[in-house]
């Protein structure tokens, strides 16, 4: 659970260092330009990041269906290979994801302009200044992704609903706290990543206008990042204990 954990550190750093600090300085110094190029990597990176989390946050729901249903397959299933094997292939997927939208996207020529109405290079966004039919290959493209994630969803949804069969079968009731304090904070965190997103890109199009919409970017782009390392921390005896005295 650490080793991933780790990786969803990392992913969430990247994430934040993707678009804060850009933002901040264009803040700073009363100004909204971006290169083309640098429009380019920022999308690279932010599909690559975000792709990278919600895998990483698939293959730890596996790990948690794994370690309570099948706790005695544990270490087969669950050893340190095939833990590094699930972590690769989660980056090594969101490369070539972040890859293919990334080329797509900058493939398409734009003529309506060079404003995009966001605080960083989103695709959609950026799919508004296209001037050809070329972008319904990106529309398309974004549509297979999301029945690749309403997929991740429901292998997720389906392993907690193993999990939460398994833990109420437990006779302790210490047992089945043990069990929920592992499988909450991943709960809320997949809850968090996949509601802000839904909300994002499922609104209806009455409701997208720039305020909302740099709201809502704010909401699933900033935010889950932030709130991670403070929601798996709750487990930590420690800190719990410190914000008990505060």
């Amino acid at each position: 659970m650490y080793f991933f954990l780790l990786n969803l550190s990392l992913l969430d750093l990247g994430f934040i260092s993707t678009i804060v600090p850009k933002s901040m300085a264009n803040s700073l110094w009363d100004t909204r330009a971006i290169s083309y190029s640098g429009c380019a990597v920022q999308v690279f990176v932010f599909v690559f990041l975000f792709a990278g989390e919600y895998s990483l946050l698939t293959v730890m729901a596996y790990d948690h269906y794994v370690a309570i249903c099948k706790p005695l397959h544990y270490e087969t299933l669950m050893g340190s290979r095939a833990c590094v094997k699930m972590a690769a292939a989660a980056w090594g997927t969101s490369f070539l994801y972040s890859v293919l939208h990334t080329a797509n996207t900058f493939s398409i020529p734009l003529c309506q302009g060079n404003t995009v109405e966001q605080f960083f290079c989103e695709i959609p966004q950026i799919l508004k200044l296209s001037c050809s039919d070329s972008y319904l290959r990106e529309v398309g493209l974004l549509a297979v992704s999301a029945c690749v994630g309403f997929g991740c969803f429901v292998f997720i949804v389906l392993s907690y609903v193993q999990i939460f069969t398994a833990v109420l079968r437990i006779p302790s009731e210490q047992g089945r706290h043990k069990a929920f304090s592992t499988c909450i904070p991943h709960l809320v965190v997949v809850s968090l990543f996949v509601s802000t997103d839904m909300f994002a890109y499922l609104k209806h199009p009455s409701l997208s206008f720039p305020a909302l919409d740099m709201v809502v970017a704010v909401l699933y782009s900033v935010v889950p990042p932030t709130l991670n390392p403070l929601i798996y921390s709750m487990r930590n005896k420690e800190l719990k204990d410190a914000l008990r005295k505060v």
